[in-house]
């Protein structure tokens, strides 16, 4: 158990180190990221004060008028801004297709020959890489919410954070695991970016990064809630902005939970029958 440990540590050691070296520019990039949140403030102002004016026109009274799908102008805002932290969480980019690209070229004989577990070794080095990114891009993140805090209510209690807090983890969790079951459908097809472009345009839309799926029509948001994809950006941001509360929201922590057990449990299975499958030669 030591020596399993020590070696899972170097791992994740060198992983942190080498990645450290390269986000040196981290700090502006992130804060250049940041710069569509003007053109979305400028575009939601537009969509509320087109409703609003429609509202009044109708005969709504001034309170009414001010909300869209339960959504002030200033939690559209708000929720964009989480959303976009959410998304950092779970998005794992180049992950699925490293992984098809291993198995294709065939260097993932190193985890047949080697004792280390290809889904560790790929898990540590995706908790290195999310560590060396909010180890610099802190600071561009604070000052951004902390230019915005108007847009946000007043902060949220402490169970409301912890659940906050643990809907992250498990966002971060599913997005991996999601990826890596993408990925290992290459020791199926030699290819796999056409498949893996579908994922994107899909995690993309339902995840809730454009908008809040509260805006979704009935018979969509039915779809959504059978599809893991609202927990990777959605979910977090409504429960930090408390439209998730009481047993809807631990209902809503369990179901992700089962999400990232079913997909834990697919990657290995993935791996187990690929495996199985896989013909590697050449020195």
């Amino acid at each position: 158990m030591f020596t399993s440990a020590f070696t899972h540590w170097t791992i994740f050691r060198i992983a942190l180190q080498e990645r450290l070296v390269y986000r040196g520019d981290f700090a502006i990039g992130t804060l250049l990221r940041f710069l569509p949140i003007i053109t979305q403030i400028f575009l939601w102002h537009a969509v509320f004060a087109g409703a609003h004016a429609t509202a009044v026109s109708s005969g709504a009274s001034p309170q009414e008028a001010e909300r869209l799908f339960g959504y002030t102008y200033q939690n559209v805002v708000a929720y964009y801004l989480l959303s976009m932290l959410s998304r950092a969480f779970s998005s794992m980019p180049g992950l699925a297709s490293g992984v098809a690209r291993q198995i294709r070229d065939g260097e993932i004989k190193k985890f047949i020959i080697q004792p280390i577990d290809m889904g560790g070794f790929f898990l540590l080095g995706r908790i290195a890489h999310k560590l060396a990114y909010y180890s610099v891009a802190i600071g561009p993140f604070a000052l951004v919410f902390f230019l915005c805090g108007d847009y946000f209510d007043t902060p949220p209690s402490g169970a409301v954070w912890l659940a906050y807090f643990a809907s992250l983890l498990m966002a971060f969790l599913l997005g991996f695991f999601l990826e890596l079951t993408i990925g290992m459908i290459g020791f199926w097809f030699l290819e796999v970016s056409s498949l893996l472009f579908v994922y994107m345009l899909f995690s993309f839309f339902l995840s809730g990064h454009m908008f809040p799926l509260d805006m979704l029509p009935a018979w969509a948001k039915v779809i959504v809630q059978f599809t893991p994809f609202q927990y990777l950006a959605y979910f977090p941001a409504a429960v930090f902005l408390g439209k998730i509360q009481g047993p809807e929201l631990w209902r809503g922590l369990l179901i992700e939970a089962a999400w990232v057990a079913l997909f834990i449990a697919l990657s290995r299975v993935a791996l187990h029958y690929g495996l199985k499958r896989y013909s590697g030669y050449g020195g």
